[in-house]
């Protein structure tokens, strides 16, 4: 039963965060539920190796292939208190002066000698998958997305799971147009596995549940109708009280009846005896 309760919780305090936060609260829970077990799967808690779960300590994660780069955030914007980048058109990332710091993925090429950045991710786009659908506990995929209005880009970072190890992307791909792909090894890519059948009520409990609600109303209906329209007072206010009064009579009577019957000797049943003749 508390494993139902806890889960249930969980599942609401996600929609809720979904619903405010527009749905980056994802990172801080995302659950899915295999057979009778719940991964549950947290990128921002601390853990063992990181005091900020998979966000980079140094408030973006950076990755050079050539002569481009890659900086990104999960689950948050950047923050650059070193290293800022240093490209054009970066507008739609705090401009010149800031670049960077208003979006969670930005990449850079050279183009006529001259670094250009794009935007392509936000972490309020951000959507969390499985890495592996039959085994979730391999790790997560964790996209952010944005467009520009012309073009749509998107940045997909897998976190394996690793409880002993925690390495940084060191390349990244591209995977379509405007779509890129990276991979790191976190232990926030583990999930801690929540088991939802134990302490369950199963189909009995419900269905006892229902029957007591439905008694309950229907007391209540009867009372709130003979108190306030007829004006009726004391006990008598019970609906059917003679009926309740007399019902644990009838239930040992019944009771008395059917183990008397139950005990009576059939027609076909012969005594042990034997008649003896004088």
């Amino acid at each position: 039963m508390t494993f139902r309760f806890d889960l249930l919780k969980l599942l609401l305090l996600t929609t809720i965060l979904e619903i405010v936060n527009g749905g980056s609260s994802s990172c801080e829970h995302f659950g899915v539920e295999r057979g009778d077990k719940l991964y549950d799967f947290s990128l921002t808690s601390p853990n063992s190796l990181s005091p900020h779960g998979a966000l980079s300590e140094d408030g973006f994660y950076k990755v050079k292939v050539n002569d481009t780069l890659l900086w990104f955030q999960i689950c948050d914007g950047m923050i650059f208190n070193h290293d800022p980048p240093r490209c054009f058109d970066c507008q739609e990332c705090g401009g010149q002066l800031h670049c960077g710091t208003t979006c969670s993925a930005l990449f850079a090429h050279y183009v006529g000698g001259y670094q250009v950045c794009k935007t392509i991710g936000r972490a309020s786009s951000a959507e969390i998958s499985l890495i592996d659908e039959k085994n979730p506990d391999t790790g997560i995929i964790i996209k952010m997305s944005h467009n520009d209005g012309q073009v749509n880009c998107s940045l997909s970072v897998s976190v394996f799971c690793d409880y002993n190890e925690l390495r940084e992307p060191k390349s990244f791909e591209k995977i379509g147009t405007c779509d890129y792909a990276t991979t790191l090894r976190h232990p926030s890519g583990c999930a801690k596995i929540i088991p939802t059948h134990a302490g369950g009520l199963g189909w009995f409990g419900i269905l006892l549940i229902i029957i007591l609600c439905l008694f309950g109303l229907y007391l209540l209906a009867g009372i709130v109708y003979r108190f306030f329209f007829l004006k009726v007072r004391g006990v008598q206010v019970i609906p059917n009280l003679g009926f309740w009064m007399t019902l644990p009579h009838r239930t040992k009577s019944f009771l008395q009846y059917t183990f008397t019957r139950n005990r009576r000797p059939s027609g076909g049943h012969r005594s042990s005896y034997s008649p003896v003749n004088f």
